[in-house]
Parts: structure tokens; sequence; C-alpha cells
């Protein structure tokens, strides 16, 4: 384990740093790739938005790893385009993205506030409750990994002949396989790398096999400056309220990746201070993000499984990646080298890191006592939560309260975390 203020040579730091970019940077091009899409974005427009993705999700990491004032976990919490508000921004691609983004300023406001405030009630999220939203963040995204190994969304979608064909498995267990030696027969710098090394490997075999989108590198361009307020200013009720929900919604995740983090890689809680302030830097990362033409963000689930995996718990790690983030937002053609890259090679890594956010959820269940109360709160939170993700059906005629409420159900993190949370405040303890 390498704490969080340690300090590590940049020899180390830097690959360290990459890893965590890599198994965020699909999730976090894909969502504007989506809402380009969704708001009839031409193609400049969609690089754009690429670009700015990139860039906001730099600076929203270094304020979560550097720190403002109180603002801010210290921690290797990555930031990135949240895929949780794409049901919400997409009911308002008549009315433009400059409603989302005003929506999306205020919503991060609100957010900073509740971190603000949160201190007060940290009591009313102990471990069963954290632990909860933890192992349904990984639950809900072990599918994810798998459908990164098979070749990702757009070929399940569009060409499922191809998806998860002896070529994107090939790769993928060549990068799990890879990743999983390493880790455990490497000490020190070689086994924390064991993702970057694993993934390194697959982008070779990549190759000769003919599975490396060159094109994606040819296209991008060498350099290109951020540009605040592309879509200019437009308040839509209806958007705000919706993104204020969101913030709440997004607080109970962040909590969670911030618990994954220091208990999959520390093996302990969070603290007050690190719960607080990385809420508070994950409002003010989405309004940054507003301001410059980017997605609302939040905390990548990914990269607290990728903290469980290497037990790497420093900040400098995390202060790399928003850097290398920021860079590859200011040229776009190193982004493209790793867009070039086959998302079956990320789906390696995934279905492990993934697989420790779950475990790391079931190690915070396991610190409460589970006596007859704790185990009726995780039995029906589990119940709602992966029942209602497994059946997604069960919602369909749920009304939808101008919020996408079937959908937001369906997810499953937010039945079980909320009803965690309510069961956890009104059942008498025993």
């Amino acid at each position: 384990m390498i704490d969080s203020n340690k300090n590590i040579p940049l020899s180390r730091s830097i690959p360290l740093g990459i890893q965590h970019v890599l198994a965020m940077f699909a999730g976090n091009i894909t969502v504007p790739i989506i809402i380009a899409g969704i708001f009839g974005q031409t193609p400049e427009q969609k690089i754009f938005l690429i670009q700015m993705a990139l860039f906001v999700a730099g600076i929203a990491t270094l304020i979560q790893t550097v720190g403002i004032g109180k603002i801010g976990s210290r921690l290797p919490i990555i930031q990135g385009t949240s895929f949780g508000f794409i049901p919400v921004m997409a009911p308002f691609a008549k009315v433009g993205l400059g409603a989302v983004f005003t929506a999306a300023f205020i919503g991060g406001l609100f957010q900073i506030i509740l971190g603000r405030i949160l201190q007060p009630i940290r009591h009313m999220f102990p471990p069963l409750v954290t632990g909860i939203v933890v192992l349904m963040i990984g639950v809900s995204l072990l599918g994810v990994g798998f459908q990164y190994a098979g070749g990702g969304a757009w070929l399940l979608n569009n060409k499922p002949e191809v998806f998860a064909n002896g070529s994107h498995l090939f790769l993928a267990f060549t990068v799990l396989i890879v990743t999983v030696l390493v880790h455990q027969y490497s000490k020190g710098f070689l086994g924390s790398a064991s993702i970057l090394i694993g993934m390194g490997v697959g982008y070779l075999v990549a190759i000769p096999m003919g599975m490396i989108q060159f094109g994606k590198i040819a296209d991008a361009g060498w350099f290109a400056l951020p540009m605040p307020l592309q879509y200019g200013i437009d308040f839509v009720p209806g958007a705000i309220i919706l993104m204020l929900f969101m913030a709440l919604v997004t607080t109970i995740e962040t909590i969670g990746d911030i618990s994954a983090t220091t208990m999959g890689g520390a093996n302990r809680e969070a603290s007050d201070d690190e719960i607080s302030g990385g809420i508070m830097a994950d409002g003010l990362g989405t309004v940054f993000a507003s301001l410059f033409n980017a997605m609302p963000n939040t905390s990548y689930s990914q990269n607290a499984g990728l903290v469980a995996f290497t037990g790497v718990v420093n900040k400098a790690v995390g202060t790399i990646a928003g850097i290398i983030l920021v860079l590859l937002g200011l040229f776009p053609k190193l982004g493209g080298i790793i867009a070039a890259m086959p998302e079956s090679i990320l789906g390696g890594a995934a279905i492990v890191m993934f697989g420790l956010i779950t475990a790391a959820g079931i190690k915070l269940i396991a610190q409460s006592e589970l006596n007859k109360r704790n185990l009726l709160i995780l039995g029906l939170s589990l119940s709602f939560g992966i029942g209602m993700y497994l059946k997604p059906e069960f919602a369909s005629h749920i009304p939808d309260l101008g919020i996408n409420l079937p959908l937001l159900l369906t997810t499953g993190l937010i039945p079980a975390g909320v009803l965690a949370f309510i069961l956890n405040a009104i059942l008498p303890k025993d």
C-alpha cells in the first residue's frame, strides 16, 4: 500500500497516473459522443465537446486531489463526465446545450452546499449504508466490464456478429491474464503498475492483429484551446430542477466512490473531511465543466476499483492523472493514441477492477454487526437494487415525474442507496 501523503518519484507516479487515465478514458469520451448525437451537433462540434470533456476532467481531478481550502478529498479520486446525467439532459435536446450547462452550473453549486453541510449528518451514512452503495456500484459495473471486453457498446448495438468474437476475447483475456500475473508475482512498482503493463501488452498485441484504429490518431488535431460558454446561458426551470435532483444522486455515488477508495486501497473508512471535501470538489468540478462546455462531472468508480487493485492511495498519482487529462484536452493528438485502442483491451482490466469495487463494498458491510436489523436493511436494499437492475420492466409503469424516474430506479444504485439510508434512519437499533 502507498498512502496518500507519501512522496513517490515521477518515474513511478507518471506510469501510475497513466494507468488511471486509461481506466477512465473510454467512459469520459463516450458521454460527449452520445450527447453530440442527441443534440444534433456537427462533427466539428463533437470533437470540441470531446476535447472539453478531457480538459475539464483534468481540472476537476486536480481540484479533487490537490484541493482548494476545504474543497477536495486529497485522495486519488479521478473525475470525469457522468453517464448518469444523460437521461436528464436528453429531454432538453430541443432547447439546446446552453440550458443544460446553465442548469448544471446551478446543480454544481447545490452539490457544494451539500458537501459543506454533510459533516453534521455524516453519522447517517455508517459503513452499512456506504457499503451497500459501493456494492451496488460494483454490481452495476460488472456488465459494463464484460461489454468492454466484447468490444464495446457500439459493436454490440451495430455489429452484434462481431461483438465478443475471438479477436476481442483474445485481447481481453490477454490483458486480464497479464495483469493478474504481474500483480500477483511482482513486487513494488511493477505490481502497482500491473494494469498499465497488461493494457500495454494488449495494445502491442492488437497492432499486428490490425485492431488499432490509426485513423483516429491521424484525424486528431495537434493543439486546441478551451473556449468557455460556447453555447451561451439559458435558464430553463425544468432542467434546473432535474440537475438539483441529480446533484443528490451523484452525491450518494461520490460517497460510495470515496469509501471504496479508502476501504479498498487503505483498509479504512473515509474521514469526514475526505467525504465532505470530495463532494464539494465534485460540485465545483461540475461548475467548472458547465462554464467550459462539458457535461457534469463526477468521481469515476472504475478508478476506485483500480486503487483497490493496486493499493496505491496516493494523491500525487491522481494529480499526475489530472495533468495528463489536461494535456490530452489541449493536445488532441495525444488523446487520439488512446482513442485508437479497441475497448476490449480496457475490458480485460475492467473485469478485475469492477470486481474489486464489489469486494470493497462487501468489506465495508462486514464492518457492521449483521444483527436482525442490519440484515433486514441489507436484504431489502439489495433486493430492490439488484432486482430492479435485473428486471427494469418492473418500473415501466412508474410515473416519470419529469425526472426519468423509471430509468433512475433501474440503475440499481439509487433504489438500494436511498432505501438503505431511509431504513437505517427509521428502524430502531437493537
